[in-house]
């Protein structure tokens, strides 16, 4: 009847296919190291670590060395390390106040040489809601005295060694620390810097002189307790009479005991009596010293702008404390118990309880990948995988070697990813299960695979048209190799998301070693690769699918409009990482793309002239693609616009949430997650739902993890999550319970029924 043209079909159908997966598989293994490559720290970075210099995005780091008149026995030279933040970014002082830390330096010196403390110059106050903090913007010297033994044997030139620690701040906090290596003259030389070591002096607070009161010599004032311990009453005599009538700011070094974000002038008042500077300033409710004497800074104008110079006054504390709050210092109720509620979770013996063993973390991720066959992510390949069943020429052996080599597809890729990731947090990365797509430069790639695979299914092309005609005659004909490739083009597709079971998995495999992490992520990718490789061994399953014929055809052109509305999706994406320019030049770069395999399949002259010139109009649309403003990582790209029911999340809000009594529902998601936009548009809208949330007081916010947030992955480590969707319910006083990556209403209501 019509068998001979079912077998051409079949042909016609089997080369589309290897050539649509060889040559798919092939960019996505370009793409992926090129992602790889991309996230790594910056060269400079890796270059400098161990020099004079180091950088990162929010800080950059200099050590140096001050010593005009070269550095001899008996003694000293200046030292320091100068700190340039970003716009918006601050680093702390040595009192941090309510939250942070101070600058460490720690120096590894020749024999002979002995470092200082660190000269702090005067800082600045940062109010952050309820709380404040002290530290300094912009840039910053922190210098130190070296001192030099008068027996020491100094060579002509010395090496000085540090190892420095900073936490960088915004919103969001990130722990830094770089180790520098300096080798110095011991000869005198010009001082390039004496004019930082010069304002960075000036800057720092001289100890108020002593004065005669009364007959009597003393330095600086007294400190009273007042009302019951609620109030310091400061006094100080003997600053400059310049100061007089001045308002002044007034910096506490001794820590945890005053209440660091009282407004000056309403909740701290001060005045002039003559020479004397009286202070009224409120104790914390959370105080944690109760110290015999008190350690200050002073210095005219406001908190957030003193002006050298500055004094440093010590105070004898009059009167008695009250006896101290069983809470530790700065540490609210509600974050002392969230904080031990984590650490048991993150324990050692935090993953065995959960997984008792890695047998059952091996099987959580087998299943997590089973699950993913099911999630929204694996639909525009689903069907094309299916169609590779229906090749009645195949037989069994080869359908079950067709089968183990897409598994091998399968498993190796997610090796690869799981690999990739683990090898960038090691060196200092924040990255999580859907790195990749983080990358602006990998949403428009994808994008472009997938327009150039609606467009192969649609009939404009075939992949061996692209190709010289040398290298078409190179592609295999082996079936089993375009079995392997169609699973390297499944994980790329499915990789963005994660299924149940497959969460907690991730979250324990990044914290084990990388003998036991890669073989959950190989489990991951057989659980996916399971369904093909049952069908493979037994192909009486496939044989309950429609059979080759003419239909083939309409289904493979209908097949490009999944991988067009993929495309959709990735420009949505996209253009929440880098805006509206960002869309226009991709859109372009898509439509060049479709530009030049329209023209290649022309002839002749025609064909040369319009492939150099798509190819031109493409190396322009890459070079302006360069000139984009590089996305700010910290600031989030919101899925959806903001609104009173899913606000913005941030770990300062949840905190203040919980100490006001309110629980707090968090959704971290991202716009490349399938997933994460499905469960937005069901269960998260559910009426049902919703009136649940409300009924229970439940503030609910949304944490997006759209581009690269450093934030966000920390607090998905936190709860031994590595990807999204994740839902996380906290309550005050209570553990944080995390709902399942598809959770239901009913799920949800149960968790609310426990608060």
């Amino acid at each position: 009847m019509y068998s001979a043209g079912m077998d051409t079909t079949r042909s016609k159908f089997g080369a589309w296919q290897r050539t649509l997966w060889r040559a798919a598989a092939l960019l996505w293994t370009a793409l992926a190291g090129a992602t790889a490559l991309a996230q790594l720290p910056p060269v400079s970075a890796l270059l400098d670590s161990d020099k004079a210099e180091v950088r990162t995005d929010q800080v950059r780091a200099r050590l140096l060395v001050h010593a005009p008149q070269g550095i001899r026995s008996g003694q000293s030279f200046e030292a320091g390390l100068l700190l340039e933040h970003a716009p918006q970014w601050h680093t702390y002082w040595r009192n941090p106040g309510d939250s942070g830390l101070p600058t460490e330096l720690d120096w590894t010196l020749p024999q002979g040489l002995t470092a200082g403390e660190i000269a702090w110059p005067l800082p600045r106050k940062f109010p952050i809601g309820s709380l404040a903090n002290y530290g300094y913007e912009g840039q910053v010297l922190l210098p130190v005295t070296i001192q030099v033994a008068a027996s020491a044997a100094l060579p002509s030139r010395l090496n000085l060694a540090l190892k420095a620690q900073w936490l960088a701040c915004r919103q969001e906090c990130i722990p830094q620390e770089g180790t520098f290596t300096l080798e110095v003259p011991t000869a005198p030389a010009p001082g390039p810097h004496a004019s930082l070591f010069q304002s960075a002096r000036a800057q720092v607070p001289q100890a108020l002189p002593a004065h005669e009161v009364a007959g009597q010599w003393r330095q600086g004032g007294v400190t009273e307790i007042t009302e019951e311990g609620r109030f310091l009453q400061v006094r100080v005599d003997g600053l400059p009479s310049a100061w007089r009538g001045q308002t002044l700011s007034l910096f506490p070094v001794s820590a945890h005991v005053v209440h660091n974000a009282a407004v000056q002038g309403r909740d701290w008042t001060q005045q002039w009596k003559g020479g004397t500077w009286t202070a009224r300033v409120p104790v914390s409710s959370e105080r944690a010293d109760s110290p015999a004497q008190m350690q200050w800074v002073l210095a005219v104008g406001p908190e957030s702008e003193p002006r050298a110079p500055a004094l440093q006054i010590q105070t004898p504390v009059r009167g008695q404390w009250p006896a101290l709050a069983s809470t530790p210092a700065g540490v609210p109720p509600a974050l002392e118990q969230a904080l031990a509620d984590n650490a048991a979770r993150n324990a050692p013996t935090a993953a065995a309880a959960a997984w008792p063993g890695l047998g059952l973390a091996l099987l959580g991720a087998l299943l997590g990948g089973l699950i993913l066959n099911l999630m929204p992510c694996i639909f525009p390949v689903l069907a094309i995988k299916v169609l590779a069943f229906t090749r009645s020429d195949l037989g069994p052996a080869q359908h079950r070697a067709s089968g183990m080599a897409y598994t091998l597809g399968a498993v190796a890729s997610f090796v690869l990813l799981g690999g990739l990731m683990l090898a960038l947090r090691a060196t200092g990365e924040q990255l999580g299960w859907g790195f990749q797509l983080q990358s602006p430069l990998m949403v428009l790639a994808l994008a472009m695979l997938f327009t150039l695979l609606g467009l192969n299914l649609a009939g404009l092309f075939e992949f061996g048209q692209l190709l010289p005609a040398r290298l078409a005659s190179l592609q295999s004909r082996h079936p089993t190799v375009d079995a392997a490739l169609s699973g390297m083009l499944t994980v790329a597709i499915a990789s963005p998301c994660t299924a149940p079971f497959m969460g907690a998995s991730l979250g324990l495999a990044v914290a084990l070693p990388a003998w036991q992490a890669l073989p959950v992520f190989a489990a991951m990718g057989l659980g996916m690769a399971l369904p093909y490789l049952v069908l493979g061994f037994w192909p009486a399953l496939a044989e309950r699918l429609p059979r080759p014929g003419p239909w083939m055809q309409v289904f493979r052109q209908a097949m490009a409009f999944p991988m067009f509305a993929t495309v959709v999706w990735l420009m949505w994406v996209l253009g929440l990482q880098t805006g509206n320019d960002g869309v226009a030049i991709a859109l372009a770069v898509l439509l060049a793309l479709a530009f030049w395999v329209w023209a290649w399949r022309q002839s002749g002259w025609a064909r040369r002239v319009l492939t150099v010139l798509a190819l031109l109009v493409l190396a322009a649309l890459g070079w302006q693609w360069q000139t984009l403003p590089t996305p700010d990582a910290g600031a989030p790209a919101a899925s959806e616009p903001a609104s009173t029911r899913w606000q913005p999340w941030s770990a300062g809000r949840v905190q203040s949430h919980l100490e006001a009594g309110r629980p707090v529902l968090v959704e971290f998601t991202a716009a490349w997650c399938v997933t994460c936009q499905y469960n937005k548009k069901t269960v998260l809208a559910d009426p049902a739902v919703l009136a649940a949330l409300d009924g229970k007081g439940v503030v609910t916010l949304r944490a997006d993890w759209t581009r690269r947030d450093e934030t966000i992955t920390r607090a998905l480590n936190a709860l031994g999550r590595n990807g999204v969707p994740v839902y996380a319910l906290y309550a005050p006083g209570r553990p944080v319970q995390l709902l399942s990556e598809l959770p239901s209403r009913a799920e949800i209501e149960d968790a609310l029924s426990r608060l």
